[in-house]
């Protein structure tokens, strides 16, 4: 009985001609990223705009760490700290498209990293700190939790589908589909406000609304519902500037 030839595993690096799914210029960076084994290749292949975008997640993170020390010492600096790491966040977002538009450095890692640091800076930390000022109860964090999925959600079909969505002359695209997820940084300028005025914890405004006994959800917690369901919504085009 003739045994059948062992299949040959062919790398990345061998392939000669790129797959249907990758162009040529895609198919450069992911040669690029898996050429060999050295250690630090990952870090070789960051260009400005994705250390830029690094700092956006950095951001998010700091957020989130700045909250958490918040509710352990009750010092109103971390807490102000965590508000301000988010719009800083949004500032690395802006510029690090235009970074990578203006040295023409765009690539897939690049739009792998700006969704992954969306996610932390705009849905993740938003949420925490949502949760910091108030909305805990178990409703409160089942809604934040869907808003954040919502985020991530709305991020992977950006990156699905942003190769068939028109452009224009400059490489962008002309619209979103559902908000993007950096609007949330409108929610945390609400919570801003409110904490400024003292208005959080078990002053939020509409108070707490029970749906049964033992379960109860903040009125403003509301307000990440809507959200979450305008980042996913299909219909809603949402020109990009």
């Amino acid at each position: 009985m003739t045994q059948r030839p062992n299949a040959v595993r062919r790398e990345t690096s061998e392939l000669e001609a790129p797959p249907a799914t990758l162009s040529k210029k895609q198919f450069q960076q992911v040669k690029n990223l898996t050429k060999d084994d050295g250690h630090f290749n990952l870090v070789r292949n960051f260009n400005l705009a994705d250390a830029i975008t690094l700092c956006n997640g950095a951001c998010g993170a700091l957020s989130i760490f700045s909250n958490l020390r918040y509710l352990i010492s009750h010092d109103p600096y971390y807490l102000k700290l965590a508000m301000w790491c988010i719009p800083l966040g949004f500032t690395f977002d802006v510029f690090d498209g235009r970074v990578a538009r203006w040295r023409k450095t765009s690539s897939i890692l690049g739009q792998e990293l700006d969704s992954l640091a969306d996610a932390i800076s705009f849905g993740v930390a938003p949420a925490v700190l949502a949760f910091v000022l108030g909305m805990q109860s178990f409703l409160d964090t089942i809604v934040l939790t869907c808003f954040v999925c919502c985020g991530i959600a709305r991020l992977a079909r950006y990156n699905a589908t942003v190769a068939i969505m028109p452009h224009d002359q400059n490489g962008k695209v002309s619209y979103f589909e559902g908000t993007p997820i950096p609007t949330s940084l409108v929610l945390v300028a609400i919570l801003a406000y409110l904490n400024m005025h003292g208005l959080v914890g078990d002053k939020l405004p509409g108070g707490e609304i029970e749906v049964w006994p033992g379960y109860s959800f903040h009125a403003m917690v509301a307000l990440f519902g809507i959200s979450g369901t305008l980042m996913v919504s299909k219909s809603l085009k949402i020109p990009k500037l």
